[in-house]
């Protein structure tokens, strides 16, 4: 039985299209970028001049060179260029991140300070992760963006598709369970609780390649739980989305959408069946 299945699966993997870099690899990239960017998580490691810094820039080139030739080999001086874009985008991506980090620290009571948002706020290192992937999506490269964005999706419970547009000073509070979908775009200053869904209304692949999510405009709060589908779903700027709300459709700009439950309180001496819940 294994002796077929090995011949088999040998010749499954000699017929890979795909020779994709180990996940740990890439998962390291993204480790080894965010250390140098912010030494909130370098650890002892400390640079002692620019030109070090500079050099370390230029490892890691050559750490994703080496990545992106394994996947593309066809591309060939194509993958120089696209490194060469990804690294003169970084001081612009740098200044972005600090605007989310101020925004989850003005937002958020809880917060002591920056350097605490970026240090221990899932949130932030989803928005980093998205922010880097999105660079490596909108160049054309297939499944590597991918592969970094799950690995923020493991870390941190948040699932941000490389393919969104994200403006500037976004905040996710809390994050678990948060999904932004491939084509969501979303405006600057929104703000966004845990177990947040902005996704389709279908999964029918034909229509991969048209508009499926909602988009969000500027100055938006959602609230927790609340799922807003559909690519025509289009939540007017400076609205407030209360919790478990369930929209398929646009609002208005300044609009309050919320979902009204119907909870009763009663005291437990009024109670004559027992309580006893199995769940």
């Amino acid at each position: 039985m294994l002796e077929q299945f090995a011949v088999n699966l040998l010749k499954a993997r000699h017929d890979q299209s795909a020779i994709l870099p180990p996940k740990q690899k890439v998962e390291q990239f993204l480790d080894d970028l965010i250390e140098l960017l912010f030494p909130h998580f370098s650890g002892a490691y400390e640079y002692f001049s620019a030109d070090e810094i500079e050099g370390r820039f230029a490892l890691l080139d050559r750490d994703l060179k080496k990545m992106l030739k394994m996947q593309l080999p066809d591309w060939g001086e194509d993958i120089i260029k696209t490194t060469e874009s990804f690294f003169s985008k970084i001081p612009g991506i740098y200044d972005k991140l600090l605007c989310d980090a101020r925004a989850i620290y003005e937002g958020d009571p809880a917060a002591e300070s920056v350097n605490e948002v970026i240090s221990a706020y899932p949130g932030f290192f989803a928005i980093y992760t998205y922010r880097i992937a999105h660079e490596f999506y909108i160049s054309g490269i297939p499944i590597f963006p991918r592969m970094l964005s799950e690995y923020a999706h493991f870390r941190t419970g948040i699932d941000i598709h490389p393919g969104a547009q994200i403006g500037e000073s976004f905040f996710i509070d809390h994050g678990t369970g948060v999904v932004i979908g491939e084509t969501s775009m979303i405006g600057n200053n929104v703000k966004i609780y845990q177990g947040v869904t902005l996704g389709a209304l279908s999964v029918e692949k034909d229509l991969s390649h048209k508009k499926r999510h909602p988009t969000i405009e500027d100055n938006v709060i959602i609230y927790s739980n609340a799922t807003i589908l559909g690519g025509q779903a289009i939540i007017g700027h400076d609205s407030v989305i209360g919790g478990n709300v369930w929209l398929t459709e646009s609002v208005p700009p300044f609009s309050i959408v919320y979902h009204k439950s119907d909870i009763k309180v009663r005291s437990k001496n009024e109670v004559n069946e027992p309580i006893n819940f199995t769940i």
